[in-house]
């Protein structure tokens, strides 16, 4: 098996592939990459069990043949390479040898029969749609998904496509982000919660990618491919709540201001909050927003007046500044909406532009009980 590639073009493809090897894996044969070199094709794959994610890369080659090579020793050596051409040899005595234009070396490799085995879906369902609309979906919601283990359905993103829109769901009971695209569909309805690790190295890759993704799934797997890669991965098992019926329908309380002020201003407020319950209050009233918050135990305080357009009843509502101020972050318009009906009701977050037609985002933030 003997094969030759450009040596940028290979890094860059591992780069990405290497990011779903563990550091510290069960396995150790999950610490390489697998090698398939099949003529001029070669697949390289990497899996930590769960996730297992492949790339084809075009090389000078003309046998069949598989190895397993050490993952971090090989991205190490690829990184000090200048752009040259690579030629990778398999030697007699269980070694890969790599040879560039300075020289000369030797890597063990391990057996390509002890990699596991990638899964094949049966009878899969299928959606198409563009890579950065996915990536924008997975970047907009990812941020809520709870970390309990007690509760693995929430620490995952929960995929709902039906024939008249893609939504994708994520929350951790404290805070709830529902992106919705209209202008897409599914060929039949399908519900299934995603891990957070393969998501966050989607959206990685695809972040302002035109290419399309052709997502297949059923009951316990799902595979993304795209371009020349392709991701399979095990979906967490379970029924995701019913996030429809924490969400306010009737929110009388409605208050428009610029985000940046906001968030400026719940950051620099929040900085003498109780550093346990986060807490700012905020008292709208009239045209006049009032924020503050007061940690006792230290006689620290801070209070803030900003403008804004308020429609509906004086009111007093506390929430956790650490939760307003990600999903302020995560929103990317210039005007935001903040709609509440009761103290102890939650908030609800909307942009008020720079949205795409067709594209819905709906946050959800829990309120904290004011003390008096």
């Amino acid at each position: 098996m003997k094969f030759i590639v450009s040596s940028s073009y290979l890094l860059k493809q591992l780069q990405v592939l290497g990011g779903i090897i563990n550091n510290n894996n069960t396995l150790p044969i999950l610490d390489n990459f697998l090698f398939s070199l099949d003529g001029n094709r070669l697949t390289v794959s990497a899996s930590d069990l769960e996730t297992t994610i492949s790339a084809e890369l075009d090389v000078e080659g003309d046998h069949k043949g598989a190895v397993c090579i050490p993952a971090r020793l090989l991205l190490d050596t690829l990184k000090t390479f200048a752009e040259q051409p690579l030629t990778f040899t398999i030697e007699e005595n269980n070694t890969i040898e790599i040879s560039s234009s300075h020289g000369k070396y030797a890597l063990a490799y391990a057996n390509a029969e002890d990699f596991p085995a990638s899964i094949e879906l049966q009878d899969p369902s299928k959606t198409t749609l563009p890579g950065d609309v996915l990536a924008t979906a997975v970047s907009k919601t990812i941020f809520a998904a709870g970390n309990d283990d007690l509760r693995p359905v929430m620490s995952g993103v929960f995929f709902q496509f039906s024939t008249e829109s893609l939504t994708f769901v994520a929350t951790d009971a404290h805070k709830l982000v529902k992106y919705t695209r209209n202008d897409l569909q599914a060929s039949q309805t399908a519900e299934f919660i995603m891990p957070k690790k393969p998501l966050n190295l989607l959206k990685g890759i695809l972040t302002g990618s035109e290419e399309d993704v052709t997502i297949e799934y059923n009951d316990s797997n799902a595979k993304f491919s795209f371009d020349n890669t392709q991701l399979i991965c095990r979906l967490i098992d379970g029924k995701y709540p019913n996030y429809e019926a924490v969400i306010p329908k009737e929110n009388p309380n409605k208050l428009t201001i610029d985000r940046n002020l906001f968030l400026n201003s719940v950051r620099r407020v929040s900085i003498f909050s109780n550093k346990t319950t986060h807490q700012i209050r905020l008292k709208i009233a009239g045209a006049e927003l009032n924020i503050s918050a007061e940690d006792i135990d230290y006689s620290n305080k801070a209070e803030e007046r900003l403008t804004c357009d308020y429609q509906g009843d004086d009111m007093q509502i506390g929430f956790n500044s650490r939760f307003l101020t990600e999903m302020l972050n995560n929103l990317n318009s210039e005007q935001i909406v903040l709609e509440m009906s009761l103290p102890s009701r939650a908030g609800i977050l909307t942009p008020a532009d720079g949205m795409h037609e067709g594209e819905m985002v709906t946050m959800l933030v829990m309120p904290v009980m004011l003390g008096n």
